[in-house]
């Protein structure tokens, strides 16, 4: 009997090390490519940018980019993308393998565009995921919005108790209240004070490493 029948994942720097290693040098290169170097966020200033309030606020209220040179900077931020492929974090392939293997589902709920998702699982060598929800869902349909969360119950027929949302980043929690899923933080990717006390205090379930998980679970 799975504890969890349907694990909903995360991708950056939940099952793949690409924040510090793809999608801040992506940014840092793009500032750089228009002179922006005195708008260029530190590397603890992207993660707690992206925790809360998420990228768009990020790229309009602190880097200051106009509605043009956000849309330059995603094609920018998606050609790197798919030119550098991130590392999953040891232990996650065990953990997507075994969950398969007792008949569990694994979806995956982003903000990278599923054709990247699908290249990163494939060069890590991890099993295809059932359903991937990413960037190129309409604004308003992607994380918080609980709509990908609904729309794996539907396809599926689970109940929100047997689904586990584990995410690193406060989108995902948010998603995860309004689906009334369970959620996991994924603690790995750094130790940032706020967002880890953050996650700690309003999460159900805090892993500060991917062993925890595979433990949690199985």
């Amino acid at each position: 009997m799975l504890k969890v029948p349907c694990l909903v994942l995360d991708h950056d720097d939940t099952t793949v090390n690409s924040t510090a290693t793809v999608h801040y040098p992506a940014f840092v290169a793009y500032m750089e490519m228009k002179k922006y170097n005195d708008r260029i966020l530190s590397l603890e200033e992207y993660f707690n940018y992206n925790f809360e309030p998420g990228v768009i606020p990020m790229f309009t209220d602190a880097c200051g980019l106009t509605e043009q040179e956000m849309q330059e900077e995603e094609v920018f931020w998606n050609k790197f993308v798919q030119e550098h492929i991130p590392k999953a974090y040891p232990g996650i392939r065990e953990i997507l393998e075994e969950q398969k293997r007792r008949g569990g589902k694994v979806c995956v709920i982003s903000h990278s565009f599923s054709e990247n998702i699908r290249r990163d699982y494939r060069e890590n060598n991890l099993p295809e995921p059932d359903m991937i929800f990413g960037w190129e869902s309409p604004p308003e349909l992607r994380k918080p919005s609980p709509w990908p969360l609904e729309q794996i119950m539907r396809a599926y027929g689970f109940r929100p108790e047997e689904l586990l949302v584990v995410d690193d980043l406060k989108p995902g929690y948010d998603m995860a209240k309004a689906a009334g899923v369970p959620f996991a933080a994924a603690g790995w990717a750094n130790d940032i004070k706020k967002i880890e006390d953050f996650m700690r205090k309003n999460c159900g379930l805090y892993f500060k490493t991917v062993q925890e998980l595979r433990e949690y679970l199985f």
